[in-house]
């Protein structure tokens, strides 16, 4: 028996994602940025195009808390030779913009520009000069597209729906379908490490198209699990830094199995694949990168940590899939992830069938 709790589900993660409000100001501040740049006399010659990345892009980013702001990555794609020009410079070259537009509200990173606005955080990534393949795919409109994964997913479908050969849809396939041999695959754009002085690999586009891909492996659930999973460390440990966001979406993807048909059986399987499977720190190959390990910057100790804390919710997780009843089910889950998981409406508090029959679910060290 299950208790895949849907509706509960649902509601949680209405509670979790990002506000309208909140992604209309990622919006306006994001396409106002992108706008002045494009339009910048002294940065529009060396700028090829600006497409957005991050959490908020693959559709797992979740709400922020204790007084943080929403935030988005811009990546600025250049015409810079990163053979001539070095990080320092590449970061330098966007001061006067930056001067200009958002004085007092920017401050140099290590790979970036931080412009800190009142509602949200914006980051300017330059990169160098794109190969020929990258600069095709470039030019397609789903990877300029201001819309995140899910937006882009429902766009495509109701496309294909109406039977519709529309440009988007030839679009957005480019991007999400490429198999191995498409050559944008195999060439990374490459971003300005001032502090280690040479220019990194990066490859956000395979980062998008491998979480959409995934996505659709697990019935449209991924995004969920690792937005659940995110809101999970923020709510109990919000003290604690590492592992920050995107190495724990990584690893989440590495752990949560295809074919899932929930995400309270995602939650449970992922959970229960890092218990059986990676009681000491594993090497995550970056999507698109793969001499870059995820986790090269969690300590040993932080992993530790990290894994003594999955362990509890993994067994937490477990007992709440496998509860009697809604209500205990609805208990559990609010002990994980605390009182933005709805609690059981009245009419269940007291018995209420599960809603499935009990399935051994694979690779669950405690099933």
């Amino acid at each position: 028996m299950a208790q895949k709790m849907t509706t509960y589900f649902n509601d949680f993660l209405k509670n979790i994602r990002l506000t309208e409000n909140q992604v209309n100001e990622l919006k306006s501040a994001h396409t106002t940025l992108r706008t002045r740049l494009a339009a910048d006399e002294d940065l529009k010659d060396i700028i090829v195009t600006t497409f957005l990345q991050g959490s908020y892009r693959r559709a797992t980013a979740v709400k922020p808390k204790m007084g943080k702001r929403s935030d988005v990555d811009i990546v600025v794609v250049t015409k810079l030779d990163k053979e001539t020009v070095t990080p320092e410079e590449a970061l330098d070259i966007f001061e006067p913009f930056l001067k200009k537009y958002y004085d007092g509200k920017y401050r140099k990173q290590g790979r970036s520009w931080g412009i800190e606005m009142t509602h949200v955080d914006l980051d300017v990534v330059p990169t160098s000069a794109p190969s020929l393949a990258e600069q095709g795919l470039l030019e397609n409109m789903a990877v300029l597209s201001d819309d995140d994964l899910e937006e882009m997913n429902d766009k495509a479908e109701k496309l294909e729906k109406s039977y519709s050969s529309n440009l988007w849809n030839l679009a957005f396939t480019e991007l999400t379908n490429a198999d191995e041999n498409a050559d944008w695959k195999n060439e990374p754009l490459f971003i300005p490490d001032r502090e280690a002085e040479f220019w990194d690999k990066t490859h956000p586009l395979e980062q998008i198209r491998w979480t959409q891909e995934k996505n659709a492996k697990c019935n449209k659930h991924y995004v969920n699990v690792v937005k659940c999973i995110k809101w999970w460390r923020k709510e109990k440990y919000p003290d604690v830094k590492h592992p920050k966001s995107y190495p724990l979406e990584h690893f989440v993807g590495d752990c949560c199995p295809d074919d899932i048909d929930s995400v309270a059986e995602g939650i449970v399987l992922t959970l229960e694949k890092i218990v059986s499977d990676y009681p000491t720190k594993p090497v995550l190959e970056d999507r698109g990168v793969s001499e870059h390990d995820v986790f090269g910057r969690l300590s040993d100790e932080d992993y530790e940590a990290f894994y003594n804390d999955v362990c509890g919710a993994a067994i937490t997780a477990r007992n709440a899939y496998e509860a009697e009843t809604v209500a205990q089910s609805a208990a559990l889950w609010r002990e994980l992830f605390g009182n933005k998981f709805p609690e059981a409406k009245s009419k269940e508090a007291v018995f209420t069938k599960r809603e499935s029959a009990s399935t051994n679910l694979s690779g669950g060290r405690f099933a």
